[in-house]
């Protein structure tokens, strides 16, 4: 019997355009769900949508702006006239970052960061749980948070106390949701180059951190992969309110 097998299951990856969440659309996919990809950049989803189905799966492109309650109540209603039927798996991937120091963060900026990260989350899992809970659908929700929701790092405030947000709120929706048999998990990665951060990890300053992560390398994305099954499938079905953290051992850096 294998755990991890997904097929007869539907998965939601918000934020797929690019990086992580592209990456998670793929791997799901593969594990035999059928996925909806969505983003605000529906050319490049489409152009992944085509790419799962070359290699056989089946995906489904559907725009979403997770700052905006209308567009994803609108992504809901537009999967389930689509399929028939909620996504019975959600990985809620969207996110930004805007660099500053504390006291030079403008109010916009903090806010976009807050509305993107931390209440996108918030918005994608109100309206997930609602449509799995009205048609009596079991499932797991996935946030992908991140190691700085634990530890401070200079000129990123705002996306860390959103990364902090996302793992609380990720405990909150799984006491509420438990008992109708739908598990929130999520996974804390820690540093992989993507759109967000590769300039800075190709720095100086980004060199001495990788130094200072005890395997010595920042991740890669497929060794995010065994995460993400194992909260998706039934490998994980007594898991729920967990956070998984995939750093190379960076949290245990010692002060």
């Amino acid at each position: 019997m294998n755990l991890f097998d997904l097929k007869g299951r539907t998965a939601l990856v918000t934020g797929a355009s690019s990086g992580l969440g592209r990456h998670f659309a793929g791997v799901l996919s593969q594990a035999g769900a059928d996925v909806v990809v969505a983003a605000r950049r529906m050319d490049r989803l489409e152009t992944l949508a085509e790419e799962i189905s070359k290699h056989g799966g089946r995906a489904l492109p559907v725009a979403m702006d997770v700052t905006s309650d209308d567009s994803v109540s609108g992504a809901f209603a537009e999967i389930k006239e689509a399929l028939g039927r909620p996504c019975d798996i959600i990985i809620s991937n969207s996110g930004l970052s805007r660099e500053a120091w504390f006291r030079e963060q403008s109010e916009a900026d903090w806010n976009t960061v807050i509305d993107t990260n931390l209440t996108g989350v918030w918005r994608v899992g109100k309206h997930g749980t609602n449509a799995m809970i009205d048609a009596g659908v079991k499932g797991s929700i996935v946030n992908i948070a991140s190691i700085t929701a634990h530890r401070p790092q200079f000129m990123t405030t705002a996306y860390c106390v959103s990364k902090a947000g996302v793992d609380h709120l990720t405990r909150h929706m799984a006491l509420e949701n438990a008992r109708y048999g739908i598990r929130v998990n999520a996974i804390s990665p820690g540093y992989y180059k993507t759109e967000i951060n590769d300039e800075y990890l190709e720095s100086d300053a980004g060199e001495a951190m990788r130094k200072r992560i005890p395997m010595r390398r920042f991740g890669e994305y497929r060794e995010l992969d065994g995460a993400l099954l194992l909260l998706s499938s039934d490998a994980g079905s007594f898991m729920t309110g967990s956070t998984v953290v995939v750093d190379g051992g960076h949290m245990l850096i010692p002060l």
